[in-house]
């Protein structure tokens, strides 16, 4: 509900300020996050990304090994006989089929878990921001992109990573 009250407040500002009209915005104390330093800086995201690097590197591994057996196999069979090639053409085929299924396991799995860690994240985020605007008395807090202007004395951002920073390391 707080979210739909937010983007609707920032698109009539919005409107406002296109059409030129004026506008009379009653808001207490307000600061903005520039939520992709914050995205970037957080310690969580920095180990989640290394765990998800060392996971698609195992993958590839396997591909590759799968890869390579299967060109083992397409070298030998030009050497067998028509009847001996027949039988591991299908082996072949049934490889290449197999490593197709496991290259299309493997992406679906390694997205999977980076939503996942992605959606963690962000609610992450969203509970420090809450937690601060709740302890600091901010009635909004935007975010840095649906800024036109901000002053330099609005900018949380710092404050925000370093609770997050702070909180993952316990």
């Amino acid at each position: 509900m707080g979210k739909k009250i937010l983007v609707l407040a920032v698109t009539v500002i919005g409107i406002a300020i296109m059409i030129g009209s004026p506008c009379v915005f009653a808001a207490g104390k307000t600061a903005f996050v520039d939520l992709g330093t914050v995205f970037d800086g957080y310690e969580k995201t920095k180990a989640y990304d290394a765990v998800l690097e060392s996971d698609q590197k195992q993958k590839q591994g396997q591909i590759d090994a799968k890869v390579e057996e299967i060109k083992s196999l397409q070298e030998k069979i030009s050497l067998l006989s028509d009847k001996e090639k027949e039988k591991k053409q299908q082996e072949m085929e049934e490889k290449t089929e197999s490593l197709k299924e496991f290259q299309r396991n493997s992406e679906t799995e390694l997205l999977k878990t980076r939503d996942e860690r992605l959606k963690e994240i962000l609610e992450d985020i969203q509970k420090v921001v809450e937690e601060t605007a709740k302890k600091d008395g901010y009635d909004l807090i935007f975010n840095e992109r649906v800024l036109l202007y901000g002053a330099d004395s609005m900018d949380i951002t710092e404050s925000i990573l370093k609770q997050l920073n702070d909180s993952y390391k316990k």
